[in-house]
């Protein structure tokens, strides 16, 4: 069973995610961390806090998006533990470090034995990414659910900024179609700023949402 640990950096309080498949409870030492944000000494004190060095295995980071304030860590952080690196592909190309994976809608990501589903919510940047992480992977009362990692795409009262009416459609619909009418209201949503909401929460509020344009 996977663990999960969160750690707010920057000035701009980002969430980073952390999933390790601990050694100690018969896992690979795989991990994944959503969001190299900023602070790189701080993910990794984390991620050693979570996966001592011998005890350590592949891992991989994944870029929600291509915005600074979501990747001030990421070549300091890939080059200090060697992780494969993935991003959208739509914004692959702006990042600091070029990504070892161009992710699509309907890839996967993995840790350990298991498997996270890449879902593109394309708006607030052309190739912005959530993860899907299946209910019964995470231990403890967590395993319960499913939980959703969005990047700026969708917060707690709403979607995330857009620059435009036709990128804000664009991000509404794929929210709708590839979130909102596919997951269950259970689903944790771990954004990329702020606390936690859940599709039940958000769902009621969609027509809202739409309705204001933001």
């Amino acid at each position: 069973m996977l663990d999960l640990r969160t750690v707010s950096v920057g000035p701009m309080d980002n969430r980073c995610y952390l999933l390790t498949d601990p050694v100690a409870t018969g896992g690979s030492g795989g991990w994944l961390l959503v969001d190299a944000a900023a602070e790189p000494e701080t993910l990794l004190a984390l991620l050693d806090d979570a996966l001592p060095a011998r005890e350590r295995g592949r891992g991989l980071v994944v870029t929600t998006h291509r915005h600074d304030d979501h990747t001030g860590a990421l070549v300091r952080v890939a080059e200090v533990t060697g992780a494969t690196t993935a991003a959208g592909d739509d914004d692959a190309d702006a990042l600091p470090l070029a990504p070892d994976r161009r992710l699509r809608h309907g890839d996967v990501v993995g840790v350990g034995q298991h498997e996270l589903g890449v879902i593109a919510l394309r708006g607030h940047t052309p190739g912005s990414v959530a993860l899907l992480l299946p209910a019964g992977a995470l231990s403890g009362a967590d395993g319960e659910v499913a939980h959703l990692f969005t990047g700026d795409s969708l917060f707690p009262g709403g979607p995330g900024k857009t620059w435009s009416p036709e990128d804000f459609t664009s991000l509404m619909d794929d929210l709708e179609e590839r979130v909102f009418a596919v997951l269950p209201d259970s689903t944790v949503v771990h954004p990329g700023h702020g606390e936690t909401t859940t599709i039940g929460a958000e769902r009621p509020r969609l027509a809202e949402y739409r309705a204001r344009g933001w």
